[in-house]
């Protein structure tokens, strides 16, 4: 059929009408066979008191065409050019892709659309290219990737946050206007994850009919989802352009970041499973195929005080529990004595390491541990060698004061001399040190980012891009962290880059049991570092026991913050425990597919991880129960007519303050059927608040 692009992938179709401009007729289940009447069938009636002419939400939706709501572009020339009309010109498809040409002649403008449908993840991912065909410059305000979603997605949940409160997520009906979230901040930033989800009413873990959106940009952005007042749906996502920051010459192109989504029938999970398997296959690029490493950082335990002999102490008693990596975070280069100076020096603090820092990794090696070293490159201490030199490569705008950020300020990487600088000093220290992972670290936002008077976070957030190419070229081997105060700095596109996030600032387990999950949607645990903190958390001062902590952090890229020489034994023995339950699982934490079902009691998390033939699930008591008893664990994904070894993994040795008498399949080891598991499941214990255990389940 002419007419019709049909894009397919394992579960999935997306059928594209061609037109005037291209138009999405089905993102969703798959279709086997286009019936012939499909154009008639889908034909919309045109309304009284409207335009005379039906007005199709395309996947470059128009002002000057009557769309309404949510221009895909806008821009102008001078004032002129500001409402441009496309036509497609050519288009290209193939079972997986296709790419639409399209031009407006008077406007002088030229669109290129690309859209691919993953075959194995389902995930489509989608964006569009400007180039201005006309010899005076063209001003784009805005240029952002649309695609719509069906009159029963009548429910959104959205992602809010801040520092140490990353990833918490928010449902309101979506059926009239609509939901509107913009990012200023330079960066993928705390508050503002980039992503979304729409689904049918009430949607769940496991449950309903659900789409998700990611934008992979770390800079600004403008994520919006509109009900158009004819009932039809969209979610649009770009980067947010400030004012006079594109500007395009003569057969000058910009294009977006590229949008990612995916479509479920098996609620939040299948969305999440989607978005894992696309990430594993297609933006992950470990240096080798080996287990995620078990971390030490050292920031929670010493700060910036570094005495080299007490930090090899550190790294002796930190491969006794089990470690694998061994962090020196911020304080080990020249003038680092607290968080006010030297940012930019990066130069081993010799007075602090008189024998330099060879020693160290090598005790380190010896231990059998991998070495890593923070950096934060992108920033500068104005109180700083490199500032008294070149104050002019701060980002910013002259004759104003710009604000400090945790007392420093940003480097222009746009100025060349600063991005040969930085590179220089980071590949002398990689060159130098058998350093395996940098821990890379990003502290505040971006305010009157400028780069010779313009606006530049667009050009900061491509020169970081290529900065990092470049150094992962020249050093293939080495692992980079994306850490930005924590959580300010995830995102996909990032992670075509790095290895692993620092899901946030905020160690306490309690905490973290929320951010995790909010973060799980999009990825997958081998990335989102999690550690178990010390028994009072460093940003809430609350205390929890050392089985909510290893718990919550045995389901990520697990480590560990503290100073191990200072912990009692008993403490040191716990953390080994919690390492080692990590290392006995971890390959299926890091493989598996990751779920969540659904609890009854509203105050409880329930999470797993499942291959083919075995399964782990979590339960995790966030708050005092709501009934005197649970609710039996119910768990659907198991198979029907498959039997089942079931076993009790991890629960807290502490005496249980809310039952006398805990069900004695804990101290044994159980056979049940599939069935029994799914429709009258297993007995749970009654858990004292912030307190998990974990059943293993493998097939037999």
């Amino acid at each position: 059929m002419s007419q019709i692009v049909h894009l397919c992938s394992k579960n999935c179709s997306l059928i594209i009408k061609l037109a005037r401009v291209p138009e999405i007729l089905h993102w969703g289940n798959k279709i086997e066979q286009i019936d012939e009447d499909i154009l008639l069938s889908t034909e919309r009636p045109i309304s009284q008191a409207r335009l005379d002419v039906d007005v199709p939400l395309s996947l470059c939706p128009e002002l000057g065409s009557g769309h309404f709501n949510a221009p895909g572009i806008e821009g102008h020339r001078n004032g002129y050019d500001w409402a441009p009309v496309f036509t497609t010109t050519e288009h290209y498809s193939s079972e997986g892709c296709a790419v639409f040409t399209l031009r407006d002649d008077v406007a002088h403008l030229e669109l290129k659309i690309e859209i691919e449908l993953d075959y194995d993840s389902d995930v489509v991912k989608k964006r569009i290219s400007v180039t201005n065909l006309e010899h005076t410059k063209y001003y784009l305000t805005k240029l952002s990737a649309t695609l719509p979603l069906p009159h029963h997605a009548n429910e959104l949940m959205t992602f809010h946050g801040r520092w140490s409160r990353e990833f918490q997520t928010h449902r309101q009906a979506f059926s009239h206007g609509g939901f509107m979230q913009e990012n200023r901040r330079g960066r993928t930033s705390h508050e503002n994850f980039p992503g979304l989800f729409a689904g049918s009413n009430n949607f769940d873990q496991q449950n309903g009919q659900v789409w998700g959106f990611h934008l992979g940009w770390s800079g600004n952005h403008q994520l919006r989802a509109d009900v158009k007042s004819d009932g039809r749906r969209f979610v649009q996502a770009g980067e947010l352009l400030l004012a006079g920051e594109v500007r395009l010459d003569y057969m000058q192109s910009y294009s977006t970041p590229w949008l990612y989504a995916c479509a479920s029938n098996t609620g939040l999970n299948g969305i999440s499973d989607r978005f894992h398997r696309y990430v594993r296959a297609n933006i992950i690029k470990f240096p080798e195929n080996k287990p995620r490493p078990v971390h030490l950082n050292t920031w929670e335990g010493i700060y910036f005080e570094h005495d080299p002999e007490y930090i090899m102490k550190m790294a002796s008693e930190a491969a006794e529990m089990g470690v694998e990596r061994f962090i020196i975070d911020d304080g080990w280069f020249v003038g680092r004595s607290g968080e006010r100076s030297a940012l930019g020096d990066w130069y081993l603090d010799e007075k602090k390491y008189p024998n330099g820092l060879e020693p160290v990794i090598e005790h380190v090696n010896q231990q059998g541990m991998e070495f890593g070293l923070w950096v934060e490159p992108e920033m500068i201490s104005k109180d700083s060698i490199l500032f008294r030199e070149h104050p002019e490569w701060v980002l910013e705008l002259k004759g104003y004061h710009q604000p400090s950020g945790r007392w420093q300020y940003v480097l222009n990487l746009q100025n060349q001399d600063c991005f040969d600088y930085l590179f220089e000093r980071l590949s002398e220290l990689l060159t130098r040190y058998n350093i395996a992972y940098l821990k890379w670290d990003m502290n505040r936002e971006l305010v009157q980012p400028g780069h010779v008077g313009r606006p530049a976070v667009n050009g900061q957030t491509k020169a970081l891009y290529a900065l990092l190419d470049k150094l992962l070229a020249t050093h293939p081997k080495v692992e980079i962290e994306s850490c930005s105060s924590g959580g300010g700095r995830i995102d996909f596109e990032i992670l075509k880059r790095t290895h692993r996030f620092w899901a946030s600032d905020c160690n306490d387990a309690l905490e973290r049991q929320t951010i995790q999950r909010g973060m799980s949607y999009f990825f997958p645990p081998e990335v989102m570092g999690a550690h178990i903190g010390p028994d009072e958390s460093h940003t809430t001062r609350r205390c929890h026991h050392i089985n909510m902590r290893g718990m919550t952090a045995l389901s990520g890229h697990m480590g560990v913050e503290l100073d191990p020489v200072k912990v009692a034994s008993e403490e040191k023995q716990a953390f080994a425990h919690y390492i080692a339950l990590h290392k006995e699982y971890r390959q299926l934490l890091h493989s598996g597919r990751s779920f969540r079902l659904n609890a009854s009691d509203h105050r409880q998390h329930i999470n797993g991880v499942q291959s083919d033939d075995e399964m782990l699930i979590t339960v995790c008591q966030l708050a005092m129960p709501d009934y005197a008893l649970p609710a039996p664990l119910r768990i659907s994904c198991v198979e029907p007519g498959a039997s089942y070894q079931v076993k009790l993994v991890e629960m807290p040795e502490t005496s249980f303050q809310l039952m006398k008498q805990r069900p004695s399949w804990l101290d044994k080891t159980l056979t049940l059927s599939g069935d029994n598991l799914r429709e009258i499941g297993l007995t749970l214990p009654i858990l004292d608040p912030e307190s998990a255990l974990m059943v293993h389940l493998k097939r037999i």
